[in-house]
């Protein structure tokens, strides 16, 4: 073993692309394997193609966004911080713009872009990129010596370094390749289950309002089975034929432990700026200005028109009502409405459409500084294929960069003897 042996990084991704850039530039000579033509397919597609690269903010709030194993980030991300990432890409020459909550894209709003300054970075380092399918490993004694290719052949490594991603949007080359890979190694698999994923709902309120758009409204997630709070947010979100979606959504899936049929209830405020006697107010108000029209056509003042009719129904209240005929009762079933829309969920959307997958590669036997294998000498797990997950926002692709980075280090590190 020597300052040039060879490091074998399975995975193109943004994690594998950084720890192959830092075992490089640290002077390991690294083969990176990908199974797809191109690398960092599912970096193509982050932030609706434009790549939210990462969160300008404290490794600290990283932290604090990722509900799943957060803590056990603290060292990856002391090292590589989200401004790390952020020179690390500018040094390449793409241009970067912090959005609202701290989201970081580049100027172009082009993923390419980024993608191109990651793969121009490992070449230049010396990298070498090599189009194939790992599906085995080479252990012995307790000691990875190497990955075993789809065509039954081996590759020698004196470290190899996973970064196969979960499996959601399998297209990417995201099937869940590194989970069967660490299984062999002797590691535990943690439930998979979809994260940052749309929801179902059999209310017939949400196939009949779908593609309605909403904007600022308030969104609350109870668990059924305690009554407990389990989310809570204001921005946007979309009915769906399947049920609901969008960033509000999104974000409070992950918090959706346990998944069963019902359990979960989300609570839509439709007028979060108006308090209940605000609203029942604007009500009266309104029924007395339209007094001689129908409770639909009024209606159009208060929701999108998509979603008058569906609402109305939920209240059980005919739109061919004329307003000066609503019973006090009715509207203040209205108003209750408006303020507490209730959806029950049925469950996520299949994990191949979520955004991440939680679950995964049991941190518990992750050397949490290193990202070396607790059970076999020599592997390096790095992002997606980890049991963490965080919060939209670039809050994931930062993790998958600061584990590829802790990965890479050590990983040459170990060689040099």
């Amino acid at each position: 073993m020597h300052k040039q042996s060879a490091v074998l990084v399975v995975g193109a991704g943004a994690a594998g692309l950084l720890a192959a850039i830092t075992a490089a530039e640290a002077g390991a000579d690294v083969l990176l394997l990908e199974r797809n033509a191109r690398p960092a397919r599912k970096v193509m597609i982050t932030g609706k193609g434009r790549c939210n690269v990462t969160n300008n903010t404290t490794p600290a709030e990283v932290i604090a966004n990722t509900p799943t194993n957060g803590r056990f980030l603290y060292s990856a991300l002391a090292a590589w911080t989200p401004q790390d990432t952020m020179a690390l890409i500018e040094s390449e020459g793409v241009e970067l713009k912090t959005e609202r909550g701290n989201r970081v894209f580049p100027v172009s709003d082009k993923a390419v872009d980024v993608v191109d300054a990651l793969v121009r970075r490992a070449k230049r380092a010396g990298v070498r990129l090599q189009q194939a399918r790992v599906t085995g490993l080479c252990v012995e004694d307790g000691v990875c010596t190497g990955v075993v290719l789809e065509d039954g052949s081996t590759l020698p490594g004196y470290a190899v370094i996973v970064c196969t991603g979960g499996k959601s949007y399998p297209t990417t080359g995201s099937t869940g390749d590194g989970y069967a890979l660490a299984q062999q190694a002797g590691h535990t698999i943690t439930p998979l289950r979809p994260s940052l994923s749309a929801l179902e709902s059999d209310d017939p309120l949400c196939a009949a309002a779908m593609g309605v758009s909403l904007k600022n409204c308030g969104l609350v997630c109870v668990d059924n089975a305690t009554g407990k709070t389990v989310a809570k947010d204001f921005g946007e979100m979309l009915f769906t034929h399947f049920g609901v979606s969008g960033p509000m959504v999104l974000t409070a899936s992950a918090h959706l432990k346990d998944m069963a049929k019902n359990r979960y209830e989300l609570r839509v405020d439709l007028k979060p700026a108006l308090t209940a006697e605000q609203l029942d107010l604007r009500l009266q108000r309104d029924f007395k200005e339209y007094a001689n029209s129908d409770l639909g056509n009024a209606f159009v003042h208060l929701l999108p028109q998509s979603l008058v009719r569906p609402f109305l129904k939920k209240a059980g209240v005919s739109p061919q009502t004329k307003c000066h005929a609503v019973t006090h009762e009715q509207r203040q079933k209205l108003g209750r409405l408006l303020k507490c829309l209730p959806l029950k969920i049925a469950g996520f959307r299949p994990i191949d459409e979520a955004i991440v997958t939680s679950g995964g590669v049991s941190v518990k036997e992750i050397n949490a500084k290193t990202m070396e294998s607790k059970c076999c000498s020599g592997l390096y797990f790095a992002g997606e294929v980890l049991d963490v997950d965080a919060y939209t926002g670039g809050f994931n692709l930062q993790i998958a960069f600061a584990t590829g980075a802790a990965a890479g280090r050590a990983a040459a590190d170990g060689l040099i003897y």
